[in-house]
């Protein structure tokens, strides 16, 4: 019984292949590791831009808002310090994948 089974799977599976081949579910411009991981980067780096913004009008505010309040105003300085990092982090990282694409696709010509 379980030979027939697989025997079953195995001629399914070589007829559909055989009758549909593989097809790339990217974009072309996507073919390559490096291209679509430089591509999800900055696909990450256009989503967070707007929520960068968000959080530096959020940090001014609280800076406004603690009037001199010395642990408000730590708490804005923290605030702004952790914004700041993110914003290095995804465009950073954005920047390297991008030079390490450009760099590979020269290589490989």
């Amino acid at each position: 019984m379980l030979f027939i089974a697989l025997v079953t799977v195995v001629f399914f599976a070589t007829t559909a292949h055989a009758q549909t081949g593989l097809n790339n579910p990217l974009n072309s411009n996507f073919s390559s590791v490096p291209a679509f991981i430089a591509g999800a980067l900055k696909a990450l780096a256009m989503i967070a831009l707007p929520i960068i913004t968000l959080f530096l009008v959020i940090s001014g505010f609280l800076f406004v808002t603690a009037q001199g309040n010395q642990q408000k105003l730590d708490t804005a300085k923290k605030n702004f310090f952790y914004v700041i990092i993110g914003v290095v982090l995804i465009l950073g990282a954005w920047i390297l994948a991008t030079l390490i694409a450009g760099t590979v696709s020269q290589l490989t010509r």
